[in-house]
């Protein structure tokens, strides 16, 4: 049974028109909802998207913010911040600066090209990315489509996946849309906003570091992950990838929208909390998150099977939680948490571990026995709440045995029980 007594700012651009025409799938009142252009709890729009030309510059001074917040919605997963911020900072070092669209700039028929990493994040943190990887991806998709992409795209929000398209619209010169399929990250090619609305992932195509080059079609997205999985495995772990190519009218109806804006707005927030006079509580407002847990690190279990990170990490309340414990799953990205053995979050809502004292994010591959961190759950995109959404990215789907409760309510739940 589904759950839902809350309201949240979500985009009316995306969720308006998408919901509505998959209103027979979908479980929830639209009408609950306060509805706004972009996908961002709680956070307002910048003035660069309120402007007549949205059209902006992203330089060196931009990235770190970018690749800081895309690893707080990474949840977990996406890659480590640090080597996604090298990546572009060398690109535009290199090329110049790269331009940034908005989502309603995008022609209708213009050819978006969502771009991204796949694989165990502790295998890239060791492999690294070259300089070429992303440059073959746009000439096997020219290739393929015959013509040169008018748009970049991110797959999902994530420190390295939020920073591919990024990286390749420095090198190359192609224009990077300010949007994204996921308004987080998951660790599966078909869990994006795009597969519910009916978009294939193929074709495909896949490069490594050695030059491997892979491009293949696939029965429908689930196949495209086993047959990308596979490849990536015997490429050692990681590979780049594009998928889900698309024209503008696509892109428009079935993208998360102002994905890069937002991840500058977290990232920034994070950077200066430092100077709130109550940080923990300006950092809760400002990403539109709840505190779960706070506690150190005891246990860490963490396995690399079938390019996944794999695994469990156990806390010790610290604080205010002092003698109660808490535990995360995860799957690259935190799949469920639990306080004293009950629920308190699932997918597809945001599980977020961050530095207890400065509010960094801390992926699954950097877990270290002893670090103390803040567990917080941020509300996912509405989308992935309705009964498509759940059958790609719910707890069920990951073997979690729970119904989908919405993260407030839970949290509603916990305080009524104090």
């Amino acid at each position: 049974m589904l759950h839902t007594t809350y309201s949240i700012l979500y985009p009316q651009a995306f969720y308006g028109r998408l919901v509505l025409a998959l209103s027979d799938q979908n479980q929830y009142n639209t009408d609950r909802y306060l509805l706004s252009k972009d996908y961002a709890p709680l956070m307002r729009r910048t003035t660069t998207h309120e402007s007549e030309n949205n059209m902006r510059q992203i330089g060196l001074s931009d990235i770190s913010d970018i690749a800081l917040g895309a690893s707080l919605l990474g949840a977990g997963g996406g890659g480590d911040p640090y080597i996604g911020t090298l990546m572009v900072l060398t690109a535009i070092r290199e090329h110049g600066d790269i331009t940034l669209l908005d989502p309603e700039e995008i022609a209708n028929d213009a050819l978006v090209l969502p771009i991204g990493m796949m694989g165990a994040p502790t295998v890239l943190a060791e492999k690294g990315i070259g300089n070429t990887e992303v440059e073959t991806l746009c000439r096997m998709a020219e290739k393929t489509y015959g013509r040169k992409p008018d748009a970049l795209m991110c797959t999902e929000a994530g420190g390295v996946n939020s920073m591919m398209p990024l990286c390749a619209g420095a090198r190359l010169g192609i224009p990077v849309v300010d949007a994204d399929g996921m308004g987080r990250a998951f660790p599966e090619l078909q869990m994006e906003t795009m597969t519910i609305g009916g978009v294939k992932a193929s074709p495909v195509a896949l490069v490594d570091e050695k030059g491997n080059q892979v491009t293949f079609e696939t029965v429908d997205n689930r196949w495209t992950e086993e047959l990308a999985r596979a490849c990536t495995i015997r490429c050692g772990g990681n590979v780049c990838v594009t998928m889900y190519a698309m024209d503008g009218a696509t892109f428009k109806k079935y993208s998360v929208f102002h994905t890069i804006s937002r991840c500058q707005e977290l990232g920034r927030l994070i950077r200066t909390i430092q100077s709130a006079a109550d940080k923990d509580a300006a950092f809760l407002s400002g990403c539109g998150g709840f505190e779960l847990f706070l506690g150190k690190i005891t246990d860490v279990e963490r396995d690399t099977n079938g390019a996944f990170n794999l695994g469990q990490v156990t806390l010790d309340g610290i604080g205010s939680w002092t003698g109660r414990q808490a535990s995360v799953t995860f799957q690259n990205e935190n799949l469920s948490a639990t306080v004293d053995g009950e629920l308190c979050a699932t997918v597809p809502d945001l599980i977020c571990l961050t530095d207890a004292e400065t509010c960094y994010p801390v992926t699954t591959d950097a877990l270290r026995y002893g670090k103390r961190v803040r567990m917080i759950g941020i509300p996912c995109h509405p989308l992935w709440r309705t009964t498509k959404g759940l059958e790609l990215v719910g707890p069920g789907y990951f073997g979690i045995q729970t119904d989908y409760i919405p993260l407030e309510e839970r949290v509603a739940r916990r305080k009524a029980d104090v």
